[in-house]
Protein backbone atom coordinates (compact mmCIF):
# COMPACT_ATOMS: atom_id res chain seq x y z
CA UNK A 1 0.00 0.00 0.00
CA UNK A 2 1.27 3.17 -1.05
CA UNK A 3 0.83 6.22 1.18
CA UNK A 4 1.07 10.34 1.09
CA UNK A 5 0.44 13.11 2.99
CA UNK A 6 -2.13 15.41 1.58
CA UNK A 7 -4.95 18.05 1.92
CA UNK A 8 -8.61 16.38 2.14
CA UNK A 9 -11.74 17.67 1.46
CA UNK A 10 -14.74 16.54 2.60
CA UNK A 11 -18.37 17.93 1.41
CA UNK A 12 -22.17 17.51 1.70
CA UNK A 13 -25.33 18.83 1.35
CA UNK A 14 -27.02 19.93 4.24
CA UNK A 15 -30.68 18.64 4.57
CA UNK A 16 -30.44 16.71 1.53
CA UNK A 17 -33.01 13.94 2.43
CA UNK A 18 -35.66 16.72 2.73
CA UNK A 19 -34.94 18.30 -0.22
CA UNK A 20 -35.02 15.04 -2.24
CA UNK A 21 -38.17 13.76 -0.39
CA UNK A 22 -39.64 16.75 -1.95
CA UNK A 23 -38.56 16.67 -5.05
CA UNK A 24 -36.14 13.83 -5.86
CA UNK A 25 -35.41 14.61 -9.74
CA UNK A 26 -34.98 18.41 -9.38
CA UNK A 27 -33.15 18.33 -6.39
CA UNK A 28 -30.69 15.35 -8.62
CA UNK A 29 -31.05 17.59 -11.45
CA UNK A 30 -29.69 20.47 -9.68
CA UNK A 31 -26.97 18.62 -7.86
CA UNK A 32 -25.32 17.26 -10.77
CA UNK A 33 -25.21 21.13 -12.74
CA UNK A 34 -23.33 22.18 -9.08
CA UNK A 35 -20.73 19.78 -9.40
CA UNK A 36 -20.61 20.45 -12.48
CA UNK A 37 -20.36 24.62 -13.15
CA UNK A 38 -19.43 25.55 -9.38
CA UNK A 39 -17.53 22.25 -7.67
CA UNK A 40 -15.36 21.14 -10.62
CA UNK A 41 -14.20 24.45 -12.13
CA UNK A 42 -13.64 25.56 -8.13
CA UNK A 43 -11.14 21.65 -7.67
CA UNK A 44 -9.70 22.38 -11.34
CA UNK A 45 -8.51 26.12 -10.90
CA UNK A 46 -7.07 25.33 -7.24
CA UNK A 47 -4.76 21.81 -8.59
CA UNK A 48 -7.50 19.69 -6.70
CA UNK A 49 -8.57 16.20 -7.90
CA UNK A 50 -12.18 15.07 -7.38
CA UNK A 51 -11.40 11.11 -5.75
CA UNK A 52 -15.18 10.44 -5.97
CA UNK A 53 -18.47 11.65 -5.79
CA UNK A 54 -21.14 9.95 -3.32
CA UNK A 55 -24.78 11.15 -3.96
CA UNK A 56 -25.08 14.32 -2.39
CA UNK A 57 -20.96 14.51 -0.83
CA UNK A 58 -17.40 14.60 -3.03
CA UNK A 59 -14.30 13.71 -1.70
CA UNK A 60 -11.44 15.81 -2.98
CA UNK A 61 -7.80 16.06 -2.49
CA UNK A 62 -5.07 18.56 -3.06
CA UNK A 63 -1.09 18.44 -2.69
CA UNK A 64 -1.32 22.07 -1.11
CA UNK A 65 -3.41 22.68 2.09
CA UNK A 66 -3.51 26.53 1.15
CA UNK A 67 -4.86 25.34 -2.70
CA UNK A 68 -7.74 23.13 -0.39
CA UNK A 69 -9.02 26.18 1.88
CA UNK A 70 -8.80 29.01 -0.96
CA UNK A 71 -10.93 25.88 -3.57
CA UNK A 72 -13.65 25.41 -0.32
CA UNK A 73 -14.23 28.67 -0.14
CA UNK A 74 -14.43 29.77 -3.61
CA UNK A 75 -17.28 27.06 -3.99
CA UNK A 76 -19.11 28.17 -0.79
CA UNK A 77 -19.16 31.63 -1.98
CA UNK A 78 -20.29 31.19 -5.52
CA UNK A 79 -23.16 28.48 -3.95
CA UNK A 80 -24.43 31.68 -2.08
CA UNK A 81 -24.39 33.65 -5.22
CA UNK A 82 -26.16 30.62 -6.71
CA UNK A 83 -28.95 31.06 -3.58
CA UNK A 84 -29.40 33.98 -3.66
CA UNK A 85 -31.28 33.74 -6.99
CA UNK A 86 -33.16 30.47 -5.44
CA UNK A 87 -36.52 30.20 -3.14
CA UNK A 88 -35.52 29.34 0.31
CA UNK A 89 -37.36 26.12 -0.16
CA UNK A 90 -34.70 25.04 -2.97
CA UNK A 91 -31.73 26.31 -1.98
CA UNK A 92 -29.11 23.98 -1.55
CA UNK A 93 -26.64 24.63 1.11
CA UNK A 94 -22.94 22.42 1.60
CA UNK A 95 -20.81 21.61 4.49
CA UNK A 96 -17.19 21.57 4.01
CA UNK A 97 -14.15 20.10 6.32
CA UNK A 98 -10.84 19.77 5.64
CA UNK A 99 -8.11 17.95 7.09
CA UNK A 100 -4.10 17.44 6.20
CA UNK A 101 -2.71 14.21 7.07
CA UNK A 102 -1.61 10.74 5.69
CA UNK A 103 -3.66 8.29 3.43
CA UNK A 104 -3.73 5.23 2.41
CA UNK A 105 -3.69 4.98 -2.12
CA UNK A 106 -5.62 2.19 -3.30
CA UNK A 107 -6.40 2.51 -6.83
CA UNK A 108 -7.92 6.09 -7.39
CA UNK A 109 -9.36 5.49 -3.76
CA UNK A 110 -7.47 7.57 -0.70
CA UNK A 111 -8.65 5.41 3.30
CA UNK A 112 -7.55 6.10 6.33
CA UNK A 113 -7.50 8.68 9.39
CA UNK A 114 -6.44 11.59 7.59
CA UNK A 115 -10.10 10.90 5.21
CA UNK A 116 -12.04 10.14 8.54
CA UNK A 117 -11.01 13.56 10.08
CA UNK A 118 -12.17 15.54 6.96
CA UNK A 119 -15.31 13.72 6.80
CA UNK A 120 -16.15 14.18 10.74
CA UNK A 121 -15.05 18.13 10.12
CA UNK A 122 -17.25 18.17 7.24
CA UNK A 123 -20.21 16.77 9.80
CA UNK A 124 -19.68 19.76 11.98
CA UNK A 125 -19.01 22.49 9.78
CA UNK A 126 -21.79 25.66 9.71
CA UNK A 127 -23.22 25.56 6.56
CA UNK A 128 -22.50 27.43 3.85
CA UNK A 129 -19.32 26.99 5.58
CA UNK A 130 -15.93 25.69 6.11
CA UNK A 131 -14.05 24.11 9.16
CA UNK A 132 -10.65 23.36 9.03
CA UNK A 133 -8.26 21.19 11.37
CA UNK A 134 -5.32 22.82 13.37
CA UNK A 135 -3.02 21.15 10.93
CA UNK A 136 -4.32 22.85 7.98
CA UNK A 137 -4.70 26.46 9.98
CA UNK A 138 -1.15 26.17 10.42
CA UNK A 139 -0.44 26.02 6.95
CA UNK A 140 -2.54 28.66 5.62
CA UNK A 141 -1.56 31.62 8.19
CA UNK A 142 -0.83 34.71 6.23
CA UNK A 143 -1.48 32.55 2.51
CA UNK A 144 -4.95 33.08 2.26
CA UNK A 145 -7.17 36.23 1.98
CA UNK A 146 -9.76 34.78 4.84
CA UNK A 147 -10.50 34.84 8.33
CA UNK A 148 -11.21 31.39 10.53
CA UNK A 149 -12.13 32.01 14.07
CA UNK A 150 -11.07 29.29 16.53
CA UNK A 151 -13.71 26.78 17.02
CA UNK A 152 -11.77 25.25 20.08
CA UNK A 153 -11.27 21.57 21.02
CA UNK A 154 -13.97 19.33 18.87
CA UNK A 155 -14.93 15.75 19.83
CA UNK A 156 -15.08 13.69 16.85
CA UNK A 157 -17.03 10.60 16.62
CA UNK A 158 -14.82 7.15 16.39
CA UNK A 159 -11.81 9.42 17.09
CA UNK A 160 -9.50 8.76 20.17
CA UNK A 161 -8.45 12.24 21.01
CA UNK A 162 -10.01 16.23 20.43
CA UNK A 163 -9.26 17.75 17.06
CA UNK A 164 -8.59 21.47 17.37
CA UNK A 165 -10.74 23.57 14.38
CA UNK A 166 -11.49 26.48 13.08
CA UNK A 167 -14.58 27.68 11.24
CA UNK A 168 -14.76 30.29 8.34
CA UNK A 169 -18.56 31.53 7.18
CA UNK A 170 -19.44 34.29 4.79
CA UNK A 171 -19.88 36.72 6.99
CA UNK A 172 -16.06 36.51 8.17
CA UNK A 173 -14.00 39.46 6.67
CA UNK A 174 -11.03 39.19 4.00
CA UNK A 175 -7.92 39.09 6.45
CA UNK A 176 -5.18 41.35 4.07
CA UNK A 177 -8.50 42.61 1.87
CA UNK A 178 -9.24 46.43 1.85
CA UNK A 179 -11.94 46.16 4.51
CA UNK A 180 -11.21 49.29 6.24
CA UNK A 181 -13.96 51.89 6.08
CA UNK A 182 -13.52 55.49 6.71
CA UNK A 183 -11.77 56.92 9.82
CA UNK A 184 -14.47 57.72 12.65
CA UNK A 185 -17.44 55.77 10.55
CA UNK A 186 -17.49 52.99 13.40
CA UNK A 187 -18.58 55.48 15.61
CA UNK A 188 -22.21 56.19 13.91
CA UNK A 189 -24.98 54.20 14.57
CA UNK A 190 -25.67 51.07 12.72
CA UNK A 191 -28.20 48.90 11.53
CA UNK A 192 -29.35 46.35 9.37
CA UNK A 193 -32.88 45.46 8.01
CA UNK A 194 -33.33 42.14 7.41
CA UNK A 195 -35.96 40.55 4.64
CA UNK A 196 -39.33 40.93 6.36
CA UNK A 197 -41.11 37.38 6.08
CA UNK A 198 -44.07 37.33 3.66
CA UNK A 199 -46.91 35.69 5.20
CA UNK A 200 -48.09 33.40 3.89
CA UNK A 201 -45.04 32.27 2.48
CA UNK A 202 -45.47 32.85 -1.49
CA UNK A 203 -42.41 33.16 -3.94
CA UNK A 204 -44.69 35.22 -6.40
CA UNK A 205 -45.48 37.47 -3.20
CA UNK A 206 -42.24 37.74 -2.18
CA UNK A 207 -41.88 41.09 -4.25
CA UNK A 208 -43.65 42.96 -1.83
CA UNK A 209 -42.04 42.45 1.25
CA UNK A 210 -38.66 42.90 -0.72
CA UNK A 211 -39.85 46.07 -2.14
CA UNK A 212 -40.98 47.29 1.12
CA UNK A 213 -37.32 46.41 3.06
CA UNK A 214 -35.21 47.82 -0.13
CA UNK A 215 -37.11 51.16 -0.06
CA UNK A 216 -36.66 51.22 3.30
CA UNK A 217 -32.84 50.51 3.50
CA UNK A 218 -32.45 53.30 0.54
CA UNK A 219 -34.24 55.72 2.56
CA UNK A 220 -32.03 55.48 5.47
CA UNK A 221 -28.68 55.39 3.34
CA UNK A 222 -29.64 58.85 2.57
CA UNK A 223 -28.03 60.14 6.21
CA UNK A 224 -25.23 60.53 6.66
CA UNK A 225 -24.73 59.89 10.72
CA UNK A 226 -25.76 56.36 10.04
CA UNK A 227 -24.50 53.29 8.76
CA UNK A 228 -27.42 51.61 7.16
CA UNK A 229 -26.11 47.62 5.60
CA UNK A 230 -26.65 47.09 1.85
CA UNK A 231 -29.90 44.93 0.95
CA UNK A 232 -27.22 42.47 -0.64
CA UNK A 233 -25.93 41.35 2.92
CA UNK A 234 -29.35 41.53 4.80
CA UNK A 235 -30.38 39.19 2.42
CA UNK A 236 -27.86 36.66 2.62
CA UNK A 237 -30.62 35.60 5.64
CA UNK A 238 -33.58 35.61 3.90
CA UNK A 239 -35.72 32.36 5.14
CA UNK A 240 -33.50 31.95 7.57
CA UNK A 241 -34.07 31.23 11.69
CA UNK A 242 -31.52 34.09 13.08
CA UNK A 243 -29.99 34.85 16.25
CA UNK A 244 -30.36 38.30 16.15
CA UNK A 245 -26.72 38.77 18.06
CA UNK A 246 -24.85 36.58 15.57
CA UNK A 247 -26.40 38.49 12.84
CA UNK A 248 -25.27 41.42 13.89
CA UNK A 249 -21.92 40.65 14.97
CA UNK A 250 -21.50 39.22 11.46
CA UNK A 251 -22.85 42.54 9.78
CA UNK A 252 -21.13 44.80 12.54
CA UNK A 253 -24.24 46.56 13.40
CA UNK A 254 -25.93 47.30 16.72
CA UNK A 255 -29.51 47.64 15.41
CA UNK A 256 -31.60 45.31 13.48
CA UNK A 257 -34.76 45.86 11.88
CA UNK A 258 -36.71 42.98 11.48
CA UNK A 259 -40.53 42.47 10.14
CA UNK A 260 -43.27 40.76 8.16
CA UNK A 261 -45.54 41.38 6.04
CA UNK A 262 -49.39 40.19 4.77
CA UNK A 263 -51.02 41.34 2.33
CA UNK A 264 -54.51 40.92 -0.18
CA UNK A 265 -56.06 42.42 -2.62
CA UNK A 266 -56.97 46.23 -1.03
CA UNK A 267 -55.29 45.48 2.30
CA UNK A 268 -51.94 44.99 4.17
CA UNK A 269 -50.80 44.10 7.74
CA UNK A 270 -47.14 45.53 8.05
CA UNK A 271 -45.29 44.76 11.49
CA UNK A 272 -41.93 46.04 12.51
CA UNK A 273 -40.06 46.11 15.43
CA UNK A 274 -36.21 47.19 16.11
CA UNK A 275 -34.31 45.55 18.19
CA UNK A 276 -30.81 46.12 20.17
CA UNK A 277 -28.21 43.27 19.45
CA UNK A 278 -26.09 43.84 22.25
CA UNK A 279 -28.81 42.42 24.74
CA UNK A 280 -31.57 41.45 22.28
CA UNK A 281 -34.05 44.21 23.84
CA UNK A 282 -36.77 45.13 21.47
CA UNK A 283 -36.75 48.80 21.04
CA UNK A 284 -39.76 49.60 19.63
CA UNK A 285 -42.58 47.45 17.63
CA UNK A 286 -45.48 48.14 15.67
CA UNK A 287 -48.44 46.96 13.55
CA UNK A 288 -49.62 48.63 11.00
CA UNK A 289 -52.97 47.46 9.19
CA UNK A 290 -53.67 50.26 6.28
CA UNK A 291 -54.76 50.41 2.77
CA UNK A 292 -52.12 49.09 0.13
CA UNK A 293 -52.78 52.97 -1.45
CA UNK A 294 -50.80 53.76 2.30
CA UNK A 295 -47.69 51.53 1.62
CA UNK A 296 -45.39 54.69 1.07
CA UNK A 297 -46.84 56.17 4.23
CA UNK A 298 -46.15 52.94 6.34
CA UNK A 299 -42.08 53.39 4.70
CA UNK A 300 -42.35 57.32 5.81
CA UNK A 301 -43.60 56.39 9.49
CA UNK A 302 -40.90 53.11 9.81
CA UNK A 303 -38.05 54.85 8.77
CA UNK A 304 -39.12 58.13 10.87
CA UNK A 305 -39.49 55.90 13.72
CA UNK A 306 -36.00 54.15 13.48
CA UNK A 307 -34.11 57.79 13.05
CA UNK A 308 -35.71 59.03 16.32
CA UNK A 309 -35.10 55.74 18.27
CA UNK A 310 -30.97 55.59 17.56
CA UNK A 311 -31.04 58.93 18.29
CA UNK A 312 -29.38 59.90 14.63
CA UNK A 313 -28.81 63.72 14.18
CA UNK A 314 -30.37 65.04 10.99
CA UNK A 315 -29.38 67.92 9.16
CA UNK A 316 -32.58 70.01 7.76
CA UNK A 317 -31.71 68.55 4.03
CA UNK A 318 -31.80 65.40 4.88
CA UNK A 319 -35.09 65.75 6.75
CA UNK A 320 -36.40 66.60 3.95
CA UNK A 321 -34.98 63.73 2.05
CA UNK A 322 -36.12 61.51 4.86
CA UNK A 323 -39.30 60.50 2.58
CA UNK A 324 -39.91 57.71 0.22
CA UNK A 325 -39.60 59.44 -3.31
CA UNK A 326 -39.11 56.52 -6.04
CA UNK A 327 -43.12 56.77 -7.18
CA UNK A 328 -46.37 58.17 -5.76
CA UNK A 329 -48.34 55.32 -8.03
CA UNK A 330 -48.66 51.73 -6.29
CA UNK A 331 -49.36 50.45 -9.73
CA UNK A 332 -46.13 51.77 -11.00
CA UNK A 333 -44.40 50.95 -7.23
CA UNK A 334 -45.45 46.79 -7.72
CA UNK A 335 -43.53 46.83 -11.53
CA UNK A 336 -40.76 48.39 -9.59
CA UNK A 337 -40.19 46.04 -6.93
CA UNK A 338 -40.88 43.16 -9.38
CA UNK A 339 -37.76 44.64 -11.26
CA UNK A 340 -35.80 44.47 -8.08
CA UNK A 341 -36.10 41.20 -7.47
CA UNK A 342 -34.69 40.56 -11.44
CA UNK A 343 -32.00 43.36 -10.69
CA UNK A 344 -31.02 42.28 -7.28
CA UNK A 345 -29.76 38.89 -8.97
CA UNK A 346 -26.30 38.56 -11.23
CA UNK A 347 -25.85 41.15 -13.52
CA UNK A 348 -26.65 39.07 -16.43
CA UNK A 349 -28.55 39.46 -19.92
CA UNK A 350 -31.27 37.99 -18.74
CA UNK A 351 -32.11 39.25 -15.20
CA UNK A 352 -31.29 42.43 -16.51
CA UNK A 353 -33.63 42.13 -19.59
CA UNK A 354 -36.12 40.78 -16.85
CA UNK A 355 -35.95 43.76 -14.39
CA UNK A 356 -35.97 46.64 -18.00
CA UNK A 357 -39.29 44.44 -18.66
CA UNK A 358 -40.78 45.62 -15.19
CA UNK A 359 -39.07 49.28 -15.10
CA UNK A 360 -40.72 50.07 -18.47
CA UNK A 361 -43.78 49.29 -17.61
CA UNK A 362 -43.14 51.49 -14.03
CA UNK A 363 -41.92 54.30 -15.81
CA UNK A 364 -45.06 54.27 -18.57
CA UNK A 365 -47.16 54.64 -14.94
CA UNK A 366 -45.19 57.24 -13.47
CA UNK A 367 -42.91 59.23 -16.04
CA UNK A 368 -42.44 62.08 -13.49
CA UNK A 369 -40.51 59.77 -11.20
CA UNK A 370 -36.34 60.51 -11.19
CA UNK A 371 -35.04 57.40 -9.81
CA UNK A 372 -37.18 54.81 -12.39
CA UNK A 373 -35.94 56.61 -15.30
CA UNK A 374 -32.30 56.82 -13.67
CA UNK A 375 -32.71 53.32 -13.47
CA UNK A 376 -33.91 52.50 -16.51
CA UNK A 377 -31.05 54.70 -17.80
CA UNK A 378 -28.85 52.48 -15.34
CA UNK A 379 -29.88 49.43 -17.47
CA UNK A 380 -28.89 50.65 -20.83
CA UNK A 381 -25.82 52.06 -19.30
CA UNK A 382 -24.53 47.99 -18.32
CA UNK A 383 -25.88 46.88 -22.01
CA UNK A 384 -23.76 50.08 -23.49
CA UNK A 385 -20.64 48.31 -21.09
CA UNK A 386 -21.66 44.00 -22.37
CA UNK A 387 -23.45 44.95 -25.86
CA UNK A 388 -26.50 42.94 -24.94
CA UNK A 389 -29.00 44.07 -27.20
CA UNK A 390 -28.64 47.38 -28.63
CA UNK A 391 -25.24 48.30 -30.32
CA UNK A 392 -23.63 50.35 -28.72
CA UNK A 393 -24.29 53.83 -29.65
CA UNK A 394 -27.96 53.06 -29.49
CA UNK A 395 -27.41 51.70 -26.02
CA UNK A 396 -25.25 54.68 -24.93
CA UNK A 397 -27.73 57.81 -26.66
CA UNK A 398 -30.42 55.38 -24.30
CA UNK A 399 -28.44 55.86 -20.98
CA UNK A 400 -28.07 59.29 -21.46
CA UNK A 401 -31.71 60.15 -22.57
CA UNK A 402 -33.29 58.26 -19.49
CA UNK A 403 -30.33 59.95 -17.38
CA UNK A 404 -30.73 63.45 -18.88
CA UNK A 405 -34.55 63.07 -18.14
CA UNK A 406 -33.99 61.81 -13.96
CA UNK A 407 -31.51 64.84 -13.73
CA UNK A 408 -34.67 67.23 -15.23
CA UNK A 409 -36.96 66.14 -12.74
CA UNK A 410 -34.56 65.53 -9.86
CA UNK A 411 -31.30 67.12 -9.78
CA UNK A 412 -30.86 65.87 -6.06
CA UNK A 413 -31.70 62.34 -6.15
CA UNK A 414 -29.05 59.89 -5.92
CA UNK A 415 -29.66 57.37 -8.41
CA UNK A 416 -30.33 60.08 -11.16
CA UNK A 417 -26.62 61.39 -10.26
CA UNK A 418 -25.16 57.84 -10.38
CA UNK A 419 -26.67 57.01 -14.00
CA UNK A 420 -25.71 60.47 -15.12
CA UNK A 421 -22.04 60.07 -13.82
CA UNK A 422 -21.99 56.90 -15.88
CA UNK A 423 -23.19 58.30 -18.78
CA UNK A 424 -20.45 60.95 -18.98
CA UNK A 425 -18.14 58.42 -18.67
CA UNK A 426 -19.12 56.89 -21.29
CA UNK A 427 -18.95 59.69 -23.62
CA UNK A 428 -15.57 60.32 -22.02
CA UNK A 429 -16.19 63.41 -20.61
CA UNK A 430 -14.57 62.30 -17.12
CA UNK A 431 -14.63 65.83 -15.28
CA UNK A 432 -18.45 66.15 -15.37
CA UNK A 433 -18.57 62.49 -14.67
CA UNK A 434 -16.34 62.97 -11.52
CA UNK A 435 -18.71 65.77 -10.27
CA UNK A 436 -21.79 63.77 -10.42
CA UNK A 437 -20.00 60.84 -8.79
CA UNK A 438 -19.06 63.06 -5.75
CA UNK A 439 -22.40 64.44 -5.35
CA UNK A 440 -24.54 61.16 -5.53
CA UNK A 441 -22.34 60.09 -2.75
CA UNK A 442 -23.01 63.57 -0.99
CA UNK A 443 -26.92 62.52 -1.28
CA UNK A 444 -26.64 59.75 -0.48
CA UNK A 445 -23.83 59.04 1.90
CA UNK A 446 -24.92 55.36 3.29
CA UNK A 447 -25.50 53.78 0.19
CA UNK A 448 -22.99 50.82 -1.07
CA UNK A 449 -24.05 51.53 -4.72
CA UNK A 450 -23.52 55.05 -4.90
CA UNK A 451 -19.54 54.54 -3.44
CA UNK A 452 -19.12 51.95 -5.41
CA UNK A 453 -20.54 53.31 -8.77
CA UNK A 454 -18.07 56.36 -7.67
CA UNK A 455 -15.18 54.27 -7.06
CA UNK A 456 -15.40 52.96 -10.66
CA UNK A 457 -15.95 56.59 -12.39
CA UNK A 458 -13.08 58.19 -10.29
CA UNK A 459 -10.54 55.61 -10.52
CA UNK A 460 -11.50 55.88 -14.45
CA UNK A 461 -11.22 59.42 -14.10
CA UNK A 462 -7.59 60.07 -13.01
CA UNK A 463 -8.67 60.22 -9.38
CA UNK A 464 -7.92 57.02 -8.20
CA UNK A 465 -6.20 57.72 -5.08
CA UNK A 466 -9.68 59.93 -4.04
CA UNK A 467 -12.28 56.72 -4.90
CA UNK A 468 -10.08 54.32 -3.00
CA UNK A 469 -12.04 55.02 0.09
CA UNK A 470 -15.05 55.03 -1.51
CA UNK A 471 -14.15 51.59 -2.06
CA UNK A 472 -13.60 50.74 1.42
CA UNK A 473 -16.71 52.48 2.35
CA UNK A 474 -19.18 50.27 0.03
CA UNK A 475 -17.27 46.89 1.61
CA UNK A 476 -17.79 48.41 5.06
CA UNK A 477 -21.60 49.08 3.95
CA UNK A 478 -22.10 45.53 2.71
CA UNK A 479 -19.43 43.22 4.83
CA UNK A 480 -21.31 40.22 2.02
CA UNK A 481 -20.69 42.57 -0.89
CA UNK A 482 -20.75 41.12 -4.26
CA UNK A 483 -17.60 40.15 -6.17
CA UNK A 484 -17.34 43.04 -8.20
CA UNK A 485 -16.98 45.73 -5.10
CA UNK A 486 -13.63 43.68 -4.77
CA UNK A 487 -13.00 44.63 -8.48
CA UNK A 488 -13.69 48.01 -8.42
CA UNK A 489 -11.73 49.07 -5.10
CA UNK A 490 -8.87 46.57 -6.58
CA UNK A 491 -9.11 48.66 -10.10
CA UNK A 492 -8.31 51.80 -7.89
CA UNK A 493 -5.82 50.27 -6.10
CA UNK A 494 -3.94 49.20 -9.25
CA UNK A 495 -4.68 53.06 -10.62
CA UNK A 496 -3.11 54.48 -7.98
CA UNK A 497 -0.07 52.40 -7.64
CA UNK A 498 -0.52 50.83 -4.66
CA UNK A 499 -0.50 46.68 -6.16
CA UNK A 500 -0.22 44.66 -2.88
CA UNK A 501 -3.56 45.46 -2.09
CA UNK A 502 -4.57 45.55 -5.64
CA UNK A 503 -3.32 41.80 -5.66
CA UNK A 504 -5.33 41.01 -2.24
CA UNK A 505 -8.70 42.58 -3.76
CA UNK A 506 -8.16 40.84 -7.06
CA UNK A 507 -7.71 37.36 -5.12
CA UNK A 508 -10.44 37.82 -3.41
CA UNK A 509 -12.66 38.84 -6.35
CA UNK A 510 -11.50 35.66 -8.13
CA UNK A 511 -12.02 33.60 -5.25
CA UNK A 512 -16.00 34.70 -5.05
CA UNK A 513 -16.49 34.74 -8.87
CA UNK A 514 -14.12 32.25 -10.53
CA UNK A 515 -12.24 33.82 -13.68
CA UNK A 516 -12.84 37.50 -12.67
CA UNK A 517 -9.96 39.70 -11.14
CA UNK A 518 -7.72 37.46 -13.34
CA UNK A 519 -6.78 39.83 -16.29
CA UNK A 520 -5.45 42.34 -13.36
CA UNK A 521 -3.47 39.84 -12.14
CA UNK A 522 -1.87 39.16 -15.42
CA UNK A 523 -1.29 43.02 -15.41
CA UNK A 524 0.29 43.40 -12.43
CA UNK A 525 2.46 40.49 -12.17
CA UNK A 526 3.55 41.32 -16.20
CA UNK A 527 4.39 44.72 -15.57
CA UNK A 528 6.30 43.93 -12.47
CA UNK A 529 8.29 41.32 -14.56
CA UNK A 530 7.03 38.55 -12.87
CA UNK A 531 6.29 36.63 -16.55
CA UNK A 532 5.77 33.45 -15.55
CA UNK A 533 3.58 34.24 -12.47
CA UNK A 534 1.64 35.79 -15.43
CA UNK A 535 1.02 32.64 -17.38
CA UNK A 536 0.03 30.79 -15.05
CA UNK A 537 -2.74 33.87 -14.51
CA UNK A 538 -3.42 33.39 -18.86
CA UNK A 539 -3.48 29.74 -18.61
CA UNK A 540 -6.19 29.92 -15.49
CA UNK A 541 -8.51 32.66 -16.96
CA UNK A 542 -8.81 31.23 -20.36
CA UNK A 543 -9.48 27.96 -18.26
CA UNK A 544 -12.65 29.69 -16.49
CA UNK A 545 -13.88 32.61 -19.55
CA UNK A 546 -13.04 30.22 -22.86
CA UNK A 547 -14.04 33.71 -24.91
CA UNK A 548 -12.20 36.59 -23.21
CA UNK A 549 -10.66 38.96 -25.37
CA UNK A 550 -8.61 41.91 -25.11
CA UNK A 551 -10.59 43.48 -27.38
CA UNK A 552 -14.07 42.76 -25.74
CA UNK A 553 -12.09 43.54 -22.50
CA UNK A 554 -10.69 47.21 -23.74
CA UNK A 555 -14.35 48.04 -24.09
CA UNK A 556 -15.25 47.71 -20.99
CA UNK A 557 -12.77 50.28 -19.76
CA UNK A 558 -13.17 54.06 -20.28
CA UNK A 559 -10.48 55.52 -19.01
CA UNK A 560 -9.17 59.16 -19.31
CA UNK A 561 -5.62 57.96 -19.63
CA UNK A 562 -5.94 56.24 -22.87
CA UNK A 563 -1.64 55.77 -23.07
CA UNK A 564 -2.48 53.91 -19.88
CA UNK A 565 -5.08 51.91 -21.51
CA UNK A 566 -2.78 50.92 -24.15
CA UNK A 567 0.06 50.28 -21.80
CA UNK A 568 -2.27 47.33 -20.77
CA UNK A 569 -3.29 46.10 -23.54
CA UNK A 570 0.47 45.86 -24.94
CA UNK A 571 0.50 44.04 -21.61
CA UNK A 572 -2.28 41.25 -21.94
CA UNK A 573 -0.58 40.71 -25.42
CA UNK A 574 2.69 40.04 -24.20
CA UNK A 575 1.61 37.55 -21.91
CA UNK A 576 -0.35 35.84 -24.39
CA UNK A 577 -3.67 36.82 -24.45
CA UNK A 578 -5.99 36.59 -27.56
CA UNK A 579 -6.64 40.09 -28.89
CA UNK A 580 -10.10 39.14 -31.08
Amino acid sequence: MKRRLAAILSADAAGYSRLSRDDELGTLTALREIWESLLDPAVAGHGGRVVKMMGDGALVEFSSAVDAVESAIAFQLSMQNRNEQQSSKVRIEFRIGINLGDVIVDGDDILGDGVNVAARLESLAPVGGVLISNTVHEQIKGKVDFVFSDAGDLELKNLPAPVHAWSWTAGNSHADGPMPGPKGYEDVPSIAVLPFQSMPSDPEQEYFADGLVEDIITTLSKLSDLRVIARNSTFAFKGQAVDVREVARQLGVRYLLQGSVRHGTNRMRVSAQLIDARDGTHVWAERYDRSIEDIFAVQDEITLVVVTEMQVKLTEGEQARLRYTTTGSVEAWTHWVQGLSHFNRAVTKENMSAALACWLKAVALDPESASLNAMVGFIHYLDTRFGWWDDRLAAEEKAQDYAGRAMQLDPNNADANVTSSLSMLLKGRHEEAAALARRAVQLAPGSAHAATMACFVLAFAENAEEAIPLGERALKLSPKFPGYFLGTVGNAYRLAGRMEEAISAFKAYHAINPGFGLVDLVLIHEQAGRHEDALEDVALLLSLRRNFTIKGWAQTQFRADRQGLQKDMDSLVAAGLPME
